[in-house]
């Protein structure tokens, strides 16, 4: 380390203890802008043996215990480069050197676990369901399945996940290590959208050398330091990926591709489903080329949305509708003096062909669908299932004919035509 870059941090050191408490929200909206004060804290960070990361680490718990957002989300953005200096220093048991980290992500975790009251917290989080839109996908789009999960949520059976209570820690052992860790990579991902560029390169760096530390692609990637073997949990992977989702759509294609292919190669030699799983959903979602995203402004994972407006009919089709399409097409081009007003349709001409010296008119007026539609739909579902209908086909055409009979001449049907 420097000693311009040491004077640097020193001088941090020594600002905050004497900052006013009214100046506090102006203070923190300036450090943002410090480029050269960042790139000194992480490399105070990365050595175990300096002698500035103990008060480094007290002024970073500082601030995140002060209230003030900006600060809390300053001391955010070296969350992932302590969790890694904290899981080399143990993996090469040297713990004593670790010890002002530990108690750095203890303190955060301790913050974060508990309300304003003190009281323990519990997250829920609903799961979407495939009946609502999203920016990822639309229900007309996907078929019968819309129908299904819209009555599901209709009945309010939408389905929540609920993490903790959790407990409050002392220390950090094998047993709670990860639990704690992958809880605080919660945090960080639940404010990705205001980490810098430099904390993001971070994220993707050390999901792969923790992914590859002790194993042969470790020679691969050229990765010196440790080589011993880091052991990770699968809840722990799960949160490393959603991190690095969000890197690959704001302008950190090449480091977080090859955190994801490090992933996926740990994920298989563990044996581990869920990585598995959401690691090879984001690789068949990524475009072919590289997300040339700009390092300015908002940043948000880019999607495509296909208009729906093509698909959704501006009239409402409903049965009298469809029934007067069906009659329109049959009426006569010479039936002028037909009405066509609302309620009033124009029965079809009935044709009966193949029989000698038997054949209906054509152009007969319509009447009324109240009085007459019922009497023909019923009288031809009857000859349907007249059991001697089925052995002659003469009775049939007389049966249809009297129906024909019965309708010209106004004649109210009983619920059985008798002949």
């Amino acid at each position: 380390m420097f000693t311009s870059e040491k004077g640097v941090v020193e001088e941090w050191l020594s600002e905050f203890k004497t900052l006013p408490e009214t100046s506090l929200p102006n203070y923190a909206t300036n450090l943002k802008d410090k480029s050269s004060l960042v790139s000194s804290l992480y490399k105070v960070i990365q050595e175990p043996q300096s002698e500035l990361l103990e008060p480094v680490c007290h002024q970073l718990f500082e601030f995140y215990r002060s209230g003030e957002e900006q600060l809390l989300r300053f001391t955010l953005q070296f969350l992932p480069e302590l969790i890694w200096c904290y899981l080399a220093v143990s993996a090469s048991r040297n713990v004593h050197s670790s010890g002002c980290i530990e108690a750095l992500l203890l303190g955060v975790y301790n913050l974060e676990i508990v309300d304003k009251q003190g009281h323990s917290k519990v997250l829920s989080f609903t799961i979407p369901s495939l009946s609502k839109p999203s920016v990822y996908h639309e229900p007309s789009s996907i078929g019968s399945m819309a129908l299904t999960e819209s009555a599901l949520s209709q009945h309010g059976l939408s389905k929540v996940v609920y993490s903790g209570p959790h407990p409050q820690r002392e220390m950090l052992t094998a047993q709670n290590r990860f639990e704690v860790l992958t809880f605080l990579l919660l945090c960080y991902n639940a404010a990705l959208t205001y980490m810098p560029s430099v904390s993001l390169q971070s994220l993707c760096q050390i999901s792969s050398r923790i992914c590859v530390c002790g194993y042969p692609r470790q020679h691969v990637r050229k990765y010196k330091g440790i080589s011993s073997r880091i052991p990770v949990s699968s809840g722990f992977m799960v949160q490393m990926l959603t991190g690095i989702y969000f890197a690959f759509y704001n302008g950190e294609w090449d480091l977080a591709q090859k955190a994801l292919d490090d992933i996926i190669y740990r994920a298989q030699l563990e044996l581990y489903p869920e990585p598995l799983l959401v690691a090879n959903a984001i690789k068949a979602s990524l475009p072919h080329g590289a997300m040339k995203s700009s390092k300015e402004g908002t940043r948000c994972i880019q999607v495509e949305i296909t208009p729906t407006s093509s698909r959704i009919s501006r009239n409402a089709v409903t049965s009298m509708s469809i029934r007067g399409h069906r009659w329109k097409r049959h009426e006569q081009p010479d039936n002028s003096n037909d009405t066509t007003e609302l309620g009033i349709l124009v029965i079809p001409e009935i044709s009966v062909t193949n029989v000698a010296g038997e054949r209906t008119g054509n152009g007969e007026k319509g009447r009324t669908l109240g009085e007459i539609d019922a009497q023909h739909i019923q009288g031809v579902q009857e000859t349907a299932t007249d059991p001697r209908a089925e052995s002659k086909g003469l009775p049939e055409i007389r049966r249809q004919k009297s129906v024909r009979k019965m309708m010209e001449d106004g004649i109210n049907a009983p619920g059985r035509v008798q002949f």
